[in-house]
C-alpha cells in the first residue's frame, strides 16, 4: 500500500488524516501523522482559555482517540529529503530515525513571528499553544492575588498592568478576553478597585482588525475605551527589558505580562528540507495544493496546506494573492487536500481551493463581540452570541462540542472557575521542601526547606510558595 506521511497534525493535517480515514478503505493507503504533540489545538478557543471560559483541555483533540487507522507518531520531523522519499523523526527522548513514504503531506503550521526587540524573547509570551494562554489565565490570578496583599505603589502597578502587541484578531481577543476577567476578579479583591488595573494594547497601524470595516473597528476601540483599556495605534514597542515597555511615542510602563500576537510565520523546519519555498519561507503550492517549484513544475507526491503553505487565493481577496494563515482555511484546505489525494490515488481529475469568506467574527470578552459580512456589521451580544455558536460548531469531533458547549453551560449557572495553578510548573516544591534527606545533604542541609526555583522571565514571582517550616530537629 502506498504510505501517506502528514507533517504536522495541527487543523490541515488532523483534517487531511481524518477525511483520508473517510474516503479510503483500509487497504488502500497507509496514513501516518508525525507531530510533536498528541492532539489539535483548536486556537480560537486561547483567548477564551485566557478568559477562563473555556476548560483548557476541552480546546485541544486528542490524535488517537479520533484518528483511528492512522499511525501517529509523537515526535518532530526534523527534516524532509523528497528526492530520497524520507523524513528524519527526532523524537523528545531516545535517537532519530528515517521514516519512508510514497506521498509526503506539509502541514507543519506556524509559530509566533518576532522582531529582535530587546526582552521580547525573555519576557513576553505567545499565544499559539494551550500552555501559553493557561499561562497567561493562572499569572494575572496570581498577580492579582499579589497585588492585594501590596499597598498601592509601583510593585502594585506592575502586577496589575497588561499588555498585549499587536491588533488582529487573535490580539483584540485575548486583550478582551483578559479585561473580562480582570473585571470578574475585582469583585473578589474588595482592597482592589478598577482604576488599579491598566491594560494597554499596542498595535504599529493605524487601525486594528484589518478584516472588519473602519466602522466596526472603530466601535471596537470605543467599546475598549469604556472598559478602561487603552488602544495605543501607530505605537511599536521599542524595548521590553525587565517587563519595562518602552513605546515608540516615549511613554513607558512596567507590566508583569506581555501577551505578543504580532502576527506569524512558516514553521523554520522548511529550511531543512528540498521542496521548494518562497520569500516568506513558506512551501510553494497550486491552488490544488501540489507542490510546485519557482516556475511552476509539479512537484510529483508532495503536498501542502496550512500556515505553512503560500497557497494562492483564488478569490483575489488574500493578502499578496494568498490565503491569510487562519483557521477557517486551514481547516477548509485540509479536507480538501484529503479530496485530490483521493482523486490522485484512483486517477481522478484534482479539484483547485477556494473560499470565499462569509464574514468574521470575533469575541471581545464575556458577552461582548462584533461581526462582520460586507456591509454588514453586528456588535455586542447578538455577535457575542454568533461568536460561540459557529466556534461550539466549528472544533472538530462531537465528543469536543458537547464539551465546550456544556462548559459553557455550567459557567453561566455557575459562573466561570478562577483558581489558579500556577504551582503546576513545580508540582514538586511542596514535597521537596518538607522532605526528609540525609544528615549533611549538600542538596538541602537538615532544618532548611528546599528551595523554590525560579520562573524564568517571570519578575517578582517565583515558583509557588508555601509557609516555611519551623527548624527541625536534624536527627530526623
Amino acid at each position: 500500500m502506498p504510505r501517506i506521511l502528514i507533517v504536522g497534525g495541527g487543523y490541515a493535517g488532523f483534517y487531511t488524516a481524518w477525511k483520508l480515514e473517510k474516503w479510503l478503505s483500509a487497504n488502500e493507503a497507509e496514513i501516518v501523522v508525525v507531530d510533536p504533540l498528541s492532539y489539535l489545538t483548536y486556537q480560537p478557543f486561547l483567548p477564551e482559555v485566557v478568559g477562563g471560559s473555556v476548560e483548557p483541555r476541552h480546546a485541544v483533540v486528542d490524535q488517537r482517540k479520533h484518528l483511528k487507522r492512522t499511525r501517529v507518531i509523537t515526535a518532530r520531523v526534523t527534516g524532509i529529503d523528497h528526492a530520497a522519499k524520507t523524513v528524519e523523526v527526532t523524537p523528545e527522548i531516545g535517537a532519530p530515525w528515517t521514516e519512508s513514504y510514497d506521498q509526503i503531506v506539509v502541514t507543519a503550521g506556524s509559530v509566533s513571528r518576532t522582531f529582535p526587540i530587546a526582552g521580547v524573547a525573555d519576557e513576553c509570551f505567545g499565544l499559539k499553544t494551550i500552555e501559553e494562554a493557561v499561562a497567561i489565565r493562572d499569572r494575572i490570578v496570581a498577580n492579582f492575588e499579589r497585588a492585594a496583599n501590596l499597598p498601592a505603589g509601583p510593585e502594585r502597578d506592575r502586577l496589575l498592568t497588561f499588555v498585549v502587541v499587536g491588533g488582529g484578531f487573535a490580539g483584540i481577543e485575548v486583550f478582551g478576553e483578559m479585561r473580562s476577567l480582570a473585571s470578574a476578579l475585582l469583585a473578589r479583591y474588595p482592597q482592589l478597585t478598577f482604576d488599579d488595573t491598566h491594560f494597554h494594547l499596542i498595535e504599529a497601524m493605524g487601525r486594528i482588525m484589518p478584516e472588519v470595516s473602519l466602522e466596526t473597528s472603530k466601535w471596537v476601540l470605543k467599546n475598549y475605551a469604556e472598559r478602561g483599556a487603552l488602544v495605543h495605534l501607530d505605537t511599536q514597542l521599542k524595548s521590553a527589558v525587565g517587563g519595562v515597555c518602552e513605546l515608540s511615542t516615549g511613554e513607558s510602563f512596567e507590566s508583569d505580562v506581555i501577551v505578543w500576537t504580532a502576527g506569524v510565520m512558516a514553521t523554520p523546519m522548511l529550511k531543512n528540507t528540498d521542496l521548494p519555498t518562497e520569500e516568506r519561507g513558506r512551501l510553494r503550492v497550486k491552488a490544488d495544493l501540489r507542490v510546485v517549484t519557482a516556475e511552476g513544475e509539479v512537484v510529483p507526491d508532495a503536498w501542502g496546506a496550512g500556515d505553512v503553505s503560500a497557497v494562492p487565493d483564488l478569490t483575489g481577496k488574500g493578502v499578496g494573492g494568498f490565503c491569510v494563515p487562519n483557521a477557517q482555511h486551514a481547516v477548509r484546505q485540509g479536507k480538501q487536500l484529503a479530496k485530490n489525494i483521493v482523486a490522485s490515488l484512483r486517477g481522478e481529475g484534482l479539484t483547485d481551493y477556494k473560499h470565499d469568506s462569509l464574514g468574521a467574527v470575533a469575541g471581545l470578552g464575556l458577552y461582548v463581540g462584533a461581526f462582520q459580512s460586507g456591509k454588514v456589521a453586528v456588535k455586542g451580544f447578538p455577535a457575542w452570541v454568533m461568536h460561540r455558536g459557529y466556534h461550539g460548531l466549528a472544533i472538530p469531533t462531537w465528543e469536543r462540542k458537547v464539551r465546550v458547549i456544556g462548559n459553557w453551560g455550567m459557567n453561566f449557572v455557575l459562573g466561570r472557575d478562577m483558581v489558579q495553578v500556577l504551582a503546576r510548573e513545580y508540582p514538586r516544591v511542596a514535597f521537596e521542601t518538607y522532605a526528609s534527606r540525609p544528615k549533611g545533604s549538600p542538596e538541602a542541609p537538615a532544618g532548611k526547606p528546599a528551595e523554590k526555583p525560579e520562573i524564568k522571565g517571570a519578575k517578582g514571582l517565583d515558583a509557588p510558595t508555601y509557609a516555611n517550616p519551623a527548624p527541625e530537629p536534624a536527627n530526623k
